[in-house]
């Protein structure tokens, strides 16, 4: 029985690729250092997701459109895991308005999809991301800037609610860094090297590297980095608690689709609302955060992902969460 449905997964492939749409005419799987083969859909942001019987795989029917330019998406890189790799290398990976906007619409996408529990971000081995696009930015008046009011792509890509893992390696620098820092975790390869180095272009930070890297590191090594534009290692980075681990930069990606799996397992609803009152934490009082994490307790008893988890349990078997 298997078989025969990885069979039909593969054949549904071979049918997208050969007749919906030319722009995929792309390898249907990219090998990455790690090993593993990742299914690879590039779609537009406007995506019909067709249930498959078999839990965490989906098969993803394209809306006809205008097709991403800057950014990949790898569906189903390990169950219920997407990733969003952004896709600018000759630039390495600045970040463009189309390409931010891209970032936007695909999380939206992702985030109503019931297939996908966690989603994995990453550039490439030079660069995450090397900040915001110079060029797009250099001639800009004041008045140009508040009527293009770029952040608020940013404030959109805030408010996905699945856990958003950043992969990281090479630079992760001004708005790569501030992209980071906007996901719930971050992993980083020996290579990694993060900064806020807007100070020696003569303006300051301005999607959050300010705000969240003090929380993240405190206010001396932040007042540091934004007034000097002094890059850290990843080592210093996992020192002072900006990321969550460091690996070999061959394994950089593998292991962010790892810990995004690992979250994958559990009750998505749970997930969403733990991610939910973590985050609250950092625009209340202690007891303001307090009663919200409650409130939050207490409503999962109503889900079906509580009974199951807690009957699993007492039953000593694994639970399988269905985000009911």
């Amino acid at each position: 029985m298997a078989t025969n449905v990885k069979r039909n997964f593969y054949i549904k492939i071979f049918y997208t690729v050969m007749f919906v749409s030319p722009c995929f005419l792309l390898p249907a799987f990219v090998p990455l250092k790690a090993g593993a083969l990742f299914p690879l859909y590039s779609f537009t942001m406007s995506p019909r997701i067709r249930r498959s019987r078999d839990a965490g795989i989906c098969d993803i029917s394209v809306t006809l459109g205008m097709q991403p330019q800057f950014i990949i998406i790898h569906q189903q890189v390990a169950p219920y895991v997407a990733h969003i790799q952004l896709n600018r290398p000759k630039e390495l990976n600045a970040l463009n308005l189309q390409l931010m906007s891209e970032l936007r619409d695909a999380l939206k996408a992702l985030d109503a999809d019931d297939t996908v529990r966690a989603i994995v971000i990453s550039g490439n081995e030079k660069a995450f991301a090397a900040g915001a696009d110079i060029k797009q930015m250099a001639d800009k008046t004041a008045i140009d800037m508040l009527n293009i009011d770029q952040f608020s792509t940013w404030d959109a890509i805030k408010k996905t609610r699945k856990p958003v893992i950043a992969a990281t390696s090479g630079f992760v620098l001004g708005g790569g860094c501030e992209l980071a820092m906007l996901c719930d975790m971050i992993v980083a390869s020996e290579t990694t090297r993060f900064g806020q180095p807007e100070i020696k272009l003569g303006i300051m930070p301005g999607a959050g590297g300010t705000q969240r890297l003090t929380r993240a590191v405190g206010k001396a090594l932040a007042m540091e980095m934004v007034l000097t534009g002094r890059m850290i290692s990843a080592a210093e980075a996992l020192q002072a608690g900006l990321i969550n681990k460091v690996v070999p930069v061959e394994l950089y990606l593998q292991e962010a689709v790892n810990l995004a799996a690992e979250i994958a397992e559990k009750s998505p609803i749970a997930v969403k609302l733990a991610k939910e009152a973590v985050l609250k934490a950092f625009d209340t009082t202690l007891e303001e955060g307090l009663h919200f994490e409650r409130k939050n307790f207490y409503l999962l008893f109503a889900s079906q992902d509580q009974q199951e988890g807690m009957q699993a349990f007492i039953e000593k078997r694994p639970p399988v969460f269905k985000g009911k």
